[in-house]
């Protein structure tokens, strides 16, 4: 539940982009806090655990509009990837309101996608939680790599693994590159701004 700030006239929404170790969060937000760096009032902080990291900074979109007169701030996270570090991923998800879902296009990380969206699953239900509940975009990220004949899951089989009961938005994308990286954020917003409007009406 998004947190109301009296003092400040603030809505600040929590979004959390989730994923399989390598596979495109902290390239999605390094790419978006590169981009709109004029509208990110905070530094870019990078809690780092053994070989993982984990990335958050907020930004004041004013183009969004307000929520009954507040301004919306907009908290974005990133979550360790790896497994042994799952605690520190349910930390991240309390008091989620909106989850990207980074997928890996690769073809070896079929597996490490769907492990992961289950544990997404899983940490949500500490928090009394489901996935259908709550907003979501899934991003198909790496599509550029098919440009140097990597073998890549072909979307519709991504879509089978990991969208069949969610029936969520979803964008392919390149995150190193800019694709589709802007749009999954716009989207992820527009969707927890009116999950929010529904909440506080």
């Amino acid at each position: 539940m998004a947190i109301i700030n009296l003092k400040k006239g603030e809505v600040q929404a929590k979004i959390v982009y989730y994923g399989p170790g390598r596979g495109g969060k902290t390239t999605n937000l390094e790419y978006i806090y590169g981009k709109f760096q004029d509208k990110i009032k905070t530094e870019m902080v990078t809690i780092k655990t053994h070989g993982d990291r984990t990335l958050f900074f907020d930004f004041l979109p004013i183009e969004i509009g307000k929520i009954k007169g507040f301004h919306i701030r907009i908290q974005l996270y990133t979550v360790p990837g790896q497994v042994k570090y799952d605690a520190t991923r349910r930390l991240v998800l309390r008091g989620v309101d909106g989850i990207v879902f980074v997928a890996d296009s690769l073809a070896v990380r079929r597996k490490e996608n769907i492990l992961s969206l289950k544990n997404l699953s899983d940490n949500l239900a500490t928090y009394k939680k489901n996935l259908t509940d709550i907003p979501i975009v899934l991003q198909y990220n790496k599509r550029d790599l098919q440009e140097e004949g990597i073998p890549l899951l072909p979307t519709d089989v991504l879509e089978t693994d990991l969208n069949t009961q969610l029936k969520a938005p979803f964008f392919q994308a390149s995150a190193l590159k800019g694709p589709n990286v802007v749009q999954t954020m716009k989207k992820i917003i527009v969707m927890t701004i009116d999950s929010l409007q529904r909440e506080l009406a």
